[in-house]
């Protein structure tokens, strides 16, 4: 008799999981009912592309059309350096970009400091290393510029701040 009772709880189960995923494709429907077709075209290829990809294209799109992908919090601290007088106008930019320019003679640990640093797979590391010269990160501070810089040419990297 036991065996009977958990039968009848296994399909239970089958059928509340079931459900769920009809919901969640009932929920994915209405989300893309909002969306135009050519938009859920552009997101699926957007889903397609690798993380360097999605970093070359949200470039381009900056350079097309004149805009900038940082955060407004960094836009309205650097309003508020302005506010200070001729004291802020004098100081250098308070973000940077890290850019690698060769990786040295140890490209593997290169690219394992690539791939901590960035948080990219195995595959991306390896090839934003045989890229170089390549921006690694953009628009950051100097401090972190500063880390960056020491900790790849600890391992034999080229590495310049601009």
């Amino acid at each position: 008799m036991a065996e009977k009772k958990e039968e009848k709880k296994e399909p239970s189960v089958a059928k509340a999981m079931e459900d769920k995923g009809k919901e969640e494709k009932k929920e994915e429907k209405k989300k893309e009912e909002k969306v135009s077709e050519k938009l859920q075209e552009i997101i699926k290829k957007v889903e397609e592309l690798s993380v360097i990809e999605l970093v070359d294209l949200v470039k381009a799109l900056e350079d097309k059309f004149g805009v900038s992908a940082t955060p407004q919090v960094v836009a309205s601290a650097g309003a508020a350096g302005v506010g200070e007088g001729e004291e802020g106008a004098g100081e250098k930019k308070e973000t940077v970009s890290v850019i690698l320019k060769d990786a040295g003679q140890a490209k593997v640990q290169i690219i394992k400091e690539i791939k901590e640093i960035m948080g990219l797979g195995l595959k991306e590391a390896k090839d934003l290393v045989d890229a170089a010269p390549k921006a690694l990160k953009e628009n950051i501070s100097v401090s972190e510029a500063e880390e960056i810089k020491k900790k790849l040419e600890e391992d034999g990297a080229t590495v310049e701040i601009k």
